[in-house]
């Protein structure tokens, strides 16, 4: 970049100056002049008022850092032997280098491996390594002129470990601003495999670079060394709800019409600073609007996460469905048609991430277990917004609308038999989804949020009472089979209210899940920890009803009508995959533990089975009738 010297007087220090970055107007146009402007253009003269700092533009003292501190944190994912790490600088100075580099400490020594360019608006640099070598930790360092550094370890796959452990967090309120210390020293006494920030990093709507380090420096030193994943939603781009419609223009912040309402360069920068990081995108080449996607898979220690944009293609309700509440996304008519908002054509994940999540389901390499990641709540769990009094019959910004959407979702994760990790909500909560019926679905636990000061959320029946089928043993009243506003099934495991008077800042029920796959018994754990518990007091520091732990198998909960042959394989942990031979429907594609497997069906339709190292390549059986006894069925031996 050709940039012309000019020296003027900054700090009351003569310093030469090479000609600043294009100002907000330039890169993100003139209808919104001051967006991302804190970090753009002169952004080191604004708020000043002789010398002391404006009103309102507190924030920017965290931009004006010593410059051998310009690193702000880094954050990487490695899959498939590529390694993926982007780091995140302050805003620089005109003088100063706009080249980072990675290095790799080998025997003692650090080795530069790779320098890329800044990339701007936005201030993010980006390191692709392919060939790496994941079976070993590799402490590294980012490096800026001759003394900024930013350190860490990038950890091996935990391929070894018997139990994976995620921790999930989002909706990281603005309104709270500094350290989340009580939240990082119980996450590094958990020392979680894996990150997940599920959404709402930060609430800073038009100055994301500024609220994006504000989150790294909350958080730094706990996903320095480990992997971790990070994806915006709604507020992270500057809106209040987000259904994206591929990245049409959304005619309000609130978004009902659909579509996007900054510029969708902002858009990109954001998704390229919290984004970049994660394994390459399994949709190649961007839509049609411009946007491009980032919907992948990570694999950590044998589990295979499937990460979901639940937002960019979502339809938005104003002008396609009536508007019977106070907004067009909220109904509180309770006589409403509840299959009359389903209309066709809505949609939910779009056309490419269901077939992303096809194929995931199918492809089991390096896989033990799955799980699905996304923003946002398959159903609306919730039943009180924002007031104690302020009761809400459906709220169309969850996932459970379009319901149509929704249930193609939760098929495919279904075929996987994979649970869902979510935010957004601000409530935890653990439900098990239903689609047909009651219980047949995968379970999902939606993560408190990490600081709630911005909006409370209750879970509390209309009548008073629990569902049909309570939990057993549960300390909670309100659990049990339940349908919310939108008429989707659900059966609630676990709540966590906050109070009705939510002064109190040790007492909102804010904080972050923890999910544990363990591999040798096929469960997964949900844990529920207070923002300001003390983990190392153990599970009695959980909020009530936590933890709640299920099996791999029960994310499928179809009734088992009949069976299918028993399979004694010559190597453990096959690959099976059933499909209903009438209706062409995959029921499932699992990766089986041990060396004989029998598989269940739902259906006495005849089925075909396949089986394979990875993935199911191999027809063992082309058309087998079921048998309602399972020791009636005959058994099959398999060389694979």
């Amino acid at each position: 970049m050709k940039q012309k010297l000019l020296c003027l007087l900054y700090l009351t220090l003569p310093i030469c100056l090479v000609q600043a970055e294009p100002s907000s107007s330039d890169v993100f146009g003139n209808d919104f002049p001051k967006l991302d402007h804190l970090a753009t253009g002169e952004w080191w003269k604004l708020g000043k008022s002789k010398g002391k700092m404006k009103k309102g533009y507190k924030i920017l003292q965290s931009l004006e850092i010593e410059r051998e501190k310009v690193i702000a944190f880094a954050l990487y994912t490695h899959d498939a032997n590529i390694l993926k790490l982007t780091a995140q600088l302050y805003p620089l100075m005109p003088d100063e280098d706009r080249s980072v580099r990675l290095e790799i400490e080998k025997n003692g020594r650090w080795h530069e491996i790779s320098k890329v360019n800044i990339t701007y608006p936005g201030w993010s640099a980006h390191f692709r390594i392919e060939d790496w070598d994941s079976l070993n930790n590799h402490p590294y360092r980012v490096r800026h002129g001759e003394k900024a550094s930013f350190e860490g370890i990038i950890r091996k796959d935990p391929i070894g470990k018997k139990e994976i452990v995620v921790g999930n967090l989002s909706c990281n309120a603005s309104r709270t601003p500094g350290p989340r210390t009580n939240i990082v020293n119980n996450l590094k006494r958990i020392d979680p495999d894996l990150l997940f920030f599920a959404g709402d990093q930060t609430y800073r709507h038009t100055e994301h670079t500024a609220g994006w380090i504000e989150f790294g420096l909350q958080f730094r030193e706990i996903i320095k060394d480990r992997p971790t994943i990070t994806v915006p939603d709604d507020h992270d781009v500057g809106q209040a709800n987000l259904w994206g419609e591929y990245g049409k223009k959304a005619k309000t912040p609130q978004g009902p019409s659909g579509g996007y309402y900054y510029p969708l360069e902002y858009v990109k920068m954001v998704e390229r600073q919290q984004t970049w990081h994660l394994p390459d995108a399994a949709y190649k080449g961007p839509l049609t609007s411009g946007l491009s996607t980032y919907f992948t898979r990570l694999r950590v220690g044998g589990v295979d996460f499937a990460i979901l944009e639940d937002r960019k293609f979502k339809s938005g309700p104003q002008g396609k469905i009536p508007q019977m509440g106070p907004r067009p996304d909220h109904i509180n008519d309770p006589a409403y048609d509840r299959k009359a908002v389903d209309l066709p054509g809505l949609k939910l994940l779009g056309n490419e991430q269901l077939d992303f999540l096809s194929q995931w389901s199918e492809d089991w390499t390096g896989a033990q277990m799955k799980a699905a990641l996304s923003q946002t709540a398959f159903c609306g769990a919730v039943h009180i917004h924002g007031r104690p009094d302020d009761r809400l019959l459906a709220d169309l910004d969850c996932n459970g609308w379009p319901q149509s959407g929704r249930n193609k979702a939760l098929r495919e994760i279904r075929k996987a038999w994979a649970p869902h990790l979510c935010g957004d909500q601000h409530l935890a909560v653990v439900v098990q989804h239903g689609i047909e019926g009651h219980r047949d679905g995968p379970f999902a636990f939606t993560s408190p949020a990490i600081v709630n000061t911005v909006y409370g959320r209750w879970w509390h029946p209309l009548n008073d009472k629990p569902g049909m089928y309570p939990i057993l043993k549960s300390p909670l009243p309100w659990t049990g089979d339940y349908e919310d506003g939108l008429g989707n099934k659900l059966t609630m495991h676990a709540y966590a209210n906050p109070p009705a008077d939510r002064s109190d800042e040790r007492n909102r029920a804010d904080g972050f899940g923890i999910a544990r796959f363990n591999k040798v018994n096929r469960t997964i754990t949900f844990e529920c920890w207070p923002r300001f518990a003390d983990v190392s007091v153990g599970e009695s520091a959980q909020f009530s009803g936590w933890p709640v732990t299920h099996k791999m198998e029960e994310n499928d909960g179809r009734k088992v009508v009949g069976w299918l042959p028993s399979i004694q394989f010559s190597k453990p942990n096959q690959v099976v995959q059933v499909t209903n031979k009438k209706t062409n429907e995959v029921l499932y594609t699992i990766r089986t533990k041990g060396k004989s497997f029998q598989p269940k069906v739902y259906t006495m339709d005849p089925h075909e089975i396949k089986t394979g190292k990875n993935m199911p390549i191999k027809v063992l059986i082309p058309e087998v009738q079921p048998v309602i006894n399972p020791a009636m069925a005959k058994k099959i031996s398999v060389s694979i």
